[in-house]
Parts: structure tokens; C-alpha cells; sequence
């Protein structure tokens, strides 16, 4: 586990918290200033289509925001840098503007399938797209470069595994496909045996 996440996390709320429920608080020494991701963690985050990103608005109210597209488009810049394109949406921008007053932002990504999730905590910077063609270059599929109005840096400052326990397994419309292809194959196969014998 990431030292510094719970370092972060165990406010003093938190452990009176812990303290009411379980008698006691858990305690963080010698965190690291962060915890850069590991090959474990590059790996799962190349690997999704989606996650989600918290961030906190002037009026102190959470916003939560879904991110999705090709499996990648995340991309693990370093140990250190998460980046991704983002495209032209609703138009209400709050996680744009939400970033640009408190930079503190929270990741959660998913692998239903596999019961699975990573959190991770930085600080976002937005820069506009129309200024580092170079970069949409290199970070969004070609088919949607002329979509991307933004770029979304995130500075990794730690991360943290959760347990499976109530993860309730769900699959992509690919992977429930591709595990019914046999069957479905199978399926036709006897069909077609039936239908040979009745003629």
C-alpha cells in the first residue's frame, strides 16, 4: 500500500472517526513526499476505458466526472504524470474551472470484470488544446483529434488498491461477446445437426 495516500487521507476527522468505530487509528510515519506508480499500476491504467475524476468547486461542493474512450487514452506519461485529451462536451466545464481554483484532484478507475480498482490523488492542470497541437498529435486518436479542446495533466502525488469484496463483477458488451461466441457457435452447430436430420 501507498504510504502517502493514508497520510493524506487520516485527517484528524478521519481518526476520530476510526477511533469511535474500532477503538483505535491507524497510523502513518515516514510517508514519502509521494508515491510514484509502479509497473502494476501503469499496466492497469493503459488498460481502461474509463474512470472517474473528483475535484472540489469554490463553494466546497464535490463534483464527480466520467471519462471514457479508447482503452489507453489515459496515458501514463511517467511515474509521476497521468495525462489525457479531452473533448468538446455538455459545455459546463466544471471540472475545467473546478481545477483552476483548487488543482487537488481524486481518480477512480475500475476493472469490473476483474473486481478490481485503483484511487489515485494529484493536482490537474487544463491547457487548451489549440495552443499544443502537438500534443493532441500524440494523445488522442486520430479520428477524434479535431474534437479535443482541452489537455488534462495530472501530477501523481500517491495511490491506493482497494479490497474486491463488493465489487459486483460487470462486462463490456466486447467481453460478454467474446464469451458467448462459443456458445452461440456451438449453439449453430447443433442447430444445423437437427436440421440435417429432419431431412
Amino acid at each position: 500500500m501507498a504510504t502517502k495516500y493514508l497520510d493524506l487521507t487520516f485527517t484528524d476527522s478521519v481518526c476520530r472517526a476510526q477511533r469511535q468505530y474500532y477503538g483505535h487509528t491507524g497510523t502513518i510515519e515516514g510517508a514519502p513526499a509521494r508515491d510514484p506508480l509502479g509497473q502494476a499500476e501503469a499496466e492497469f491504467i493503459a488498460a481502461r476505458d474509463s474512470f472517474y475524476l473528483g475535484s472540489v468547486g469554490e463553494s466546497g461542493w464535490p463534483y464527480i466526472q466520467h471519462r471514457g474512450g479508447p482503452i489507453g487514452f489515459l496515458r501514463v506519461i511517467n511515474e509521476t504524470t497521468l495525462a489525457f485529451a479531452d473533448y468538446k462536451g455538455n459545455r459546463q466545464l466544471l471540472t475545467t474551472g473546478n481545477v483552476s481554483a483548487n488543482d487537488r484532484v481524486a481518480l477512480f478507475l475500475m476493472d469490473y470484470k476483474n473486481r478490481e480498482r485503483l484511487k489515485v490523488l494529484g493536482h490537474a492542470r487544463v491547457e487548451d488544446a489549440r495552443v499544443h497541437p502537438e500534443l493532441v498529435a500524440q494523445m488522442a486518436d486520430p479520428q477524434m483529434r479535431q474534437s479535443v479542446e482541452r489537455l488534462v495533466f495530472i501530477d501523481v502525488v500517491s495511490f491506493d488498491w482497494n479490497c474486491p469484496k463488493y465489487i459486483t463483477p460487470r462486462y463490456s458488451a466486447e467481453e460478454v461477446e467474446e464469451l458467448a461466441g462459443p456458445l452461440k457457435a456451438r449453439i449453430a452447430s447443433l442447430e444445423a445437426q437437427l436440421h440435417a436430420r429432419k431431412t
